[in-house]
């Protein structure tokens, strides 16, 4: 058998996603070699298009803010949330904890070119339509063979450290037999992207509306505003309670839109150009966030909910923490990546999980809706919608279960 060309690069990121660029250019900016290996081809279509203020803290980081503010995103500051006739908003600028008050809502095809384009620009060697079809930790340097999608040429990469950003592709999970199942309810996705021509004075395009269906609390709506009038719309709910309802993933949207009121008039006027899909059993985990050579980011390693918009804030927290440590142990550190990268990450990714488990069970939801809450219980609340769930100094972050527990309670007696 013919052996394969070995090419020796320092770092290879894998996906060109939002977590893979991030991490490359902040590794390239330290003066690293990195090679980013993305087996689709870009621009390409990804949902997760509403991002959180902390987003921009790390595409700021990686040097890329001006191109992304120069991009004609939506621009957002916060969140609206509707259910039956009630409403209630946050607005990221109001919150608890410092940072960004404003980000964008996105499609993700551009946006994720414009952060992919700018790690090349900083010098990264991004590769296109290259699939990793093997991986080889046993020693000291990772070995990963690649393939060429374009010809089937197949090739080695051996290098000092891997970082797998590749998202739903979840590649050195599979891999490496990493994977676990979530303990997430199996939830499923409908979505599409309309003309929305909404002309409703109530709706605020610089925020997401989440809206609840009047019966099943469970079951919510998406509508994210670009700004080229039109809109990313998406149901969420059990995957019970797609059943019986119409196969056709259009007709289906339309039916769960027709009964919630509140939306049907927000979208009166929408057309509807494209076609529907969906998405099913995404939430995802995994057995270690890291090992000899590699370590997971964002989607890669754990998928909890769209609800709040926390993936792609999560991934690009993941890519900042990793290319920090990974720059230290280039540099000859002993860098300890379960205590200074697992469990301080994951701290972040429990306190979305409270939020996640509250909403679905309707405690958090009762505390969004609740009319008399204090401001401050507000701006803290506030914080952690706009993607703040590691600021240890708030106290709904530091115990987010308990403290939201004892809220709803509150809200629950008036």
């Amino acid at each position: 058998m013919k052996s394969l060309e070995v090419e020796q690069r320092q770092v290879v990121v894998i996906g060109a996603g939002p977590s893979g660029a991030i991490a490359s250019a902040l590794l390239k900016r330290n003066g690293h070699d990195v090679l980013v290996l993305e087996r689709q081809r870009f621009p390409r279509f990804s949902i997760g298009e509403s991002l959180l203020s902390h987003c921009l803290d790390f595409v700021e980081e990686a040097g890329m803010l001006e191109a992304v503010q120069a991009a004609g995103f939506q621009t957002k500051h916060g969140a609206a949330f509707a259910w039956g006739e009630r409403y209630s908003e946050f607005d990221f600028r109001d919150k608890f904890t410092a940072g960004q008050g404003s980000t964008f809502q996105v499609q993700r095809a551009h946006f994720d070119q414009v952060l992919a384009d700018e790690a090349a620009r900083q010098g990264v060697d991004v590769r296109y339509e290259e699939e990793i079809v093997a991986a080889d930790f046993s020693s000291d340097c990772p070995r990963l063979t690649v393939k060429r999608l374009a010809d089937g040429h197949e090739y080695q990469v051996e290098c000092a450290f891997v970082l797998d950003g590749s998202g739903y592709g979840r590649v050195l999970p599979r891999l490496l037999d990493l994977d676990l199942p979530s303990d997430f309810p199996v939830r499923q996705a409908v979505f599409t992207h309309i003309e929305d021509r909404i002309i409703d004075p109530a709706f605020d395009r610089e925020k997401i509306l989440v809206t609840t269906h009047p019966e099943m609390r469970d079951l919510w709506f998406w509508t994210i505003p670009f700004s080229n009038g039109r809109c990313s719309l998406g149901v969420v709910a059990d995957a019970t309670r797609f059943a019986g309802r119409p196969e056709d993933l259009d007709a289906c949207l339309k039916q769960f839109v027709a009964e919630t009121p509140s939306l049907s008039r927000v979208l009166q006027n929408a057309v509807w150009d494209t076609p529907a899909r969906a998405l099913g059993g995404y939430a995802a985990n995994v057995k270690a966030l890291h090992g000899p050579g590699f370590a997971l980011l964002g989607n890669a390693a754990e998928f909890l909910d769209p609800v709040f918009s926390s993936g792609v804030t999560i991934a690009m927290r993941s890519a900042s923490m990793a290319a920090g440590l990974l720059h230290r142990q280039l540099g000859g550190e002993a860098v300890d990546w379960e205590n200074e990268f697992a469990i301080p990450l994951k701290r972040g990714v429990d306190t979305f999980r409270a939020y996640v488990e509250g909403w679905y069970d309707g405690s958090f939801q009762d505390v969004i809706f609740f009319e008399k809450s204090q401001p401050e219980i507000r701006r803290m609340i506030c914080s952690i919608l706009a993607g703040y769930a590691w600021d240890q100094q708030n106290p709904y972050v530091a115990e987010p279960k308990r403290r939201l527990r004892v809220l709803a309670e509150l809200c629950a007696q008036g």
